[in-house]
């Protein structure tokens, strides 16, 4: 190991670049790739009730949205159809073929998490995540995050 090794900074960095890498490969060819994912597990499960309601749930600019749902379009994975109860609001469904896709991608993305967490066993997995999860609610309750674009903003505004 390293000097670091009880520095929790570099602890997770490691474990994020290691994380960001191997999904990166799993749904890189999908249009928007990870984000792309969000968008499509979304429209598969949640049923937002809006596009609005979607860029709010995945944290997305309305711009940056828009761009990404034209690409999931474009390549018939979902389609943006006028709610029935409010024709200016539009409800992002996943097709056919974008559910299909998604249980593809499910698969995809399980291999690629058992891979960064195989140095655990499968019950340190398990409480791993769990703490994980119990910690990122915790952290967002305290400083909530509106959107991937401030906490990109952020991080820029700490290292000038």
């Amino acid at each position: 190991m390293t000097a670091l090794e009880d520095d929790f900074g570099w602890t997770l960095g490691v474990v994020f670049r290691a994380l960001v890498k191997a999904t990166n490969a799993a749904v890189g060819d999908l249009p928007g790739g990870h984000r792309g994912y969000q968008v499509l597990t979304a429209a598969t499960r949640d049923q937002p009730e809006s596009q609005s309601a979607l860029c709010q749930q995945l944290g997305v600019d309305r711009t940056v949205m828009t761009y990404l749902l034209d690409d999931l379009e474009r390549a018939s994975l979902v389609v943006r159809k006028p709610a029935p109860t409010d024709r200016r609001t539009r409800l992002v469904v996943a097709t056919d073929v974008g559910r299909k896709r998604l249980e593809e991608l499910d698969l995809r993305l399980a291999h690629a998490e058992a891979h960064v967490l195989s140095g655990l066993s499968e019950g340190d997995r398990e409480t791993f995540k769990g703490l994980l999860r119990r910690l990122a609610g915790h952290v967002n309750d305290q400083d909530p995050v509106p959107s991937a674009c401030a906490v990109v903003q952020d991080i820029a505004a700490g290292a000038s």
